[in-house]
């Protein structure tokens, strides 16, 4: 009884996760409660910092299927995981929409950030916000009755209003256990981790006078 019930752990972890393919998710930006306008605020400035390694040993560093040199850095800008099979070896690429960059998610990040906190959204606003993304990246660790999935977001924010600057770094982590690597589970890692980004940051924007 003990072997087959091993059986059968062993074939729900591996099956459904081992995709040679690419896989794309498109994990929602969490909307909360939008305080009455205070001002606006322009954002620009994004850019795509993260490191990515062939063949790491760490699922939480960046990877493709492949040589990440042979990618252009627009293509990379979507590549938001890798796929594993059961005992863990990195499979298919997990992307955003063709869309959509890590750029955009950011962006989208920021915006809704300060929209909590009464800004709208302007180009020509004299308040400004921009990022340093260092790490967009999701994971999974396959155990014997769920796999494991975690999301990780980490952005150097730098905002200034009434001529003064600051930056500061902010960290959102999320994470879900399932049975099967869809994509359902994929985006809920990201978007607990979107939710924690939020959290953090609007304690910054405060402290920074928004």
């Amino acid at each position: 009884m003990k072997h087959t019930l091993l059986i059968l752990s062993l074939a729900i972890c591996i099956l459904p996760s081992c995709v040679l393919g690419r896989r794309t998710i498109n994990p929602d930006i969490p909307s909360g409660p939008h305080s009455a306008t205070k001002g606006t605020v322009a954002i620009a400035g994004i850019q795509d910092l993260r490191v990515f390694q062939n063949n790491p040993s760490d699922p939480s560093t960046p990877s493709i299927d492949g040589d990440h040199t042979t990618m252009s850095a627009a293509d990379k800008s979507r590549m938001v995981g890798r796929q594993r099979n059961g005992f863990g070896k990195a499979m298919g690429d997990i992307a955003l929409p063709s869309s959509q960059s890590i750029q955009s998610k950011t962006r989208d990040l920021l915006a809704e950030a300060f929209a909590r906190r009464g800004y709208t959204l302007a180009g020509g606003s004299g308040n400004r916000a921009g990022g340093d993304v260092r790490q967009f990246w999701a994971w999974f660790t396959p155990g014997m009755w769920y796999i494991q999935f975690e999301a990780i977001i980490q952005c150097r924010v730098t905002v200034s209003k009434g001529g003064s600057t600051r930056s500061f770094d902010i960290t959102g982590k999320g994470s879900n256990n399932g049975q099967v690597a869809s994509n359902t589970n994929w985006n809920q890692a990201y978007e607990r981790a979107f939710d924690d980004f939020l959290t953090k940051l609007d304690a910054e924007l405060q402290r920074a006078g928004f």
